[in-house]
């Protein structure tokens, strides 16, 4: 899949503000500082579509970009951010968790999360969480450009060590960098097979 055209459509602070449900999902949500925007702006191909933040938990809204007027991709707020009033996460993460649970046209969801650390409670909550809720999901371990190969392997292995007391069957799995586009087309390939499956 080649992204040819990717417009802003529209914020919604909960599910009753998202737009209709008629083109196919695929939400990207992860851990604050994850490098989700500049993932996103790397995918398709444009620096200013989602907002870069040196500040976690920029992300506070659901954010929907129509792309190549056939699907939606979907930047979810961060699990876990922080300089967010407490009463504003309790909202944020229940209009997460409804679209999470309850968005009929959700595709897919991507988490992303940082490949040069270790398997981090906060990730590993989230999953299993998921999981639990049968949406279905795919893991990105992000940066990989920061790390040795070595490394990354080091801790996508005890991630999927972890996970797989709780799968039968493991998501997908894939590493990625926004800086030098590793996995960025792999990314791509898999959005593309489920809407269109062979």
């Amino acid at each position: 899949m080649k992204i040819t055209s990717s417009v802003f459509q529209c914020s919604a602070p909960d599910l009753d503000s998202c737009p209709p449900d008629a083109v196919p999902e695929f939400a990207f949500i992860g851990r604050s500082n994850v490098g989700k925007s500049s993932l996103l702006n790397a995918l398709t191909g444009r620096k200013g579509l989602a907002k870069v933040s040196d500040t976690p938990g920029f992300t506070k809204l659901i954010n929907f970009f129509m792309i190549n007027n056939t699907w939606r991709l979907v930047d979810l707020p961060g699990y876990g951010f922080a300089k967010v009033a407490r009463d504003d996460k309790a909202r944020f993460n229940d209009a997460v968790n409804e679209y999470l649970t309850e968005r009929d046209n959700l595709a897919g969801v991507f988490v992303l999360i940082d490949s040069g650390l270790p398997p981090q409670k906060i990730d590993l909550e989230f999953v299993h969480w998921l999981g639990g809720q049968c949406v279905p999901l795919v893991l990105v371990f992000t940066k990989t450009d920061k790390g040795s190969p070595a490394k990354v392997h080091e801790n996508v292995e005890a991630f999927k060590a972890t996970m797989a007391e709780w799968f039968e069957t493991l998501p997908e799995i894939f590493t990625c960098s926004s800086v030098t586009r590793h996995g960025l087309h792999e990314l791509l390939t898999a959005i593309d097979g489920t809407i269109a499956p062979a």
